[in-house]
């Protein structure tokens, strides 16, 4: 596996986790996120487990900051194997109740956050055929009600990595999207939505999920390795997936009942 990997939102949940998973490989990590004291964190876990590497402060929407976090990857490691745009922020609210402001905060962080990555990093994976890693979710299969904005900003990102898939392949930069369902994680401490309600719905889908953020780690490392594109980590998604499929107006008809639910449930609070 290659060893020089940069990870965006490395300072919590999944990106740290996925940062010591290939730490235990010995890999050289380039952490980025906003929260420095969380970096100052993984930084000495991913050493403990055997990597090493540096932090840098990096918001992606500011593409700036991005490339000058690949110039530090190429003076620190003279270049990058691997990115994992990982960044990302959780939302809720039925598309009614979102503002043109909830959307662009979405679509900032959690879609172009990603596209600004790729390209930022684009020349260097070129030169060392590397691999793009790009974190999206089930919300872009499955689409479920009372979160438009964060199911089309994640759909974004699994459109733009087929896109990649097929664009780079003559290049030999190879491209994966990973799809988890909900998994024990901190997301809500940066979800924003109108509708508590539907917030406390997550949380209860986080808390009660079988499946962690190191899980998820170990089986998209696993799933890289094994050179897949389309990487399912939950097996409920996957038999979700299949079924929307092969009855897709069945899955529409339930997602429609459950709005339906969700919405008399948050009137009658």
């Amino acid at each position: 596996m290659q060893d020089r990997i940069m990870i965006t939102g490395a300072g919590s949940g999944l990106g740290r986790e996925i940062a010591l998973r290939w730490a235990r490989e010995g890999a050289r990590l380039a952490l980025a996120d906003v929260n420095e004291a969380g970096l100052r964190e993984t930084l000495e876990l991913v050493r403990g487990a055997g990597g090493d590497g540096f932090t840098q402060h990096c918001d992606v929407r500011d593409y700036s900051q991005l490339t000058a976090l690949a110039q530090a990857c190429e003076e620190k490691f003279g270049g990058i194997d691997v990115i994992v745009n990982n960044a990302g922020v959780g939302a809720c609210g039925f598309f009614a109740e979102l503002s043109l402001e909830d959307w662009d905060w979405q679509l900032s962080i959690n879609l172009m956050g990603v596209v600004k990555g790729c390209k930022a990093f684009l020349p260097l994976l070129e030169r060392s055929k590397g691999r793009i890693i790009n974190v999206a979710s089930m919300a872009a299969l499955m689409q479920g009600p009372g979160m438009s904005n964060y199911n089309v900003a994640k759909a974004g990102v699994l459109a733009l990595s087929e896109s990649l898939l097929v664009e780079l392949r003559q290049l030999q930069v190879a491209v994966h999207v990973l799809c988890p369902s909900f998994f024990q994680t901190n997301l809500l401490d940066s979800f924003r939505g109108p509708d508590p309600a539907l917030k406390d719905h997550v949380g209860k889908l986080l808390e009660g999920s079988p499946i962690s953020a190191a899980d998820i780690a170990d089986y998209l490392y696993r799933q890289v390795a094994a050179g897949e594109f389309l990487i399912l980590p939950h097996e409920a998604g996957r038999e979700a997936w299949q079924l929307k499929r092969e009855a897709p107006q069945r899955v529409y008809d339930e997602l429609a009942a459950i709005a339906e639910k969700r919405r008399a449930k948050g009137q009658n609070r």
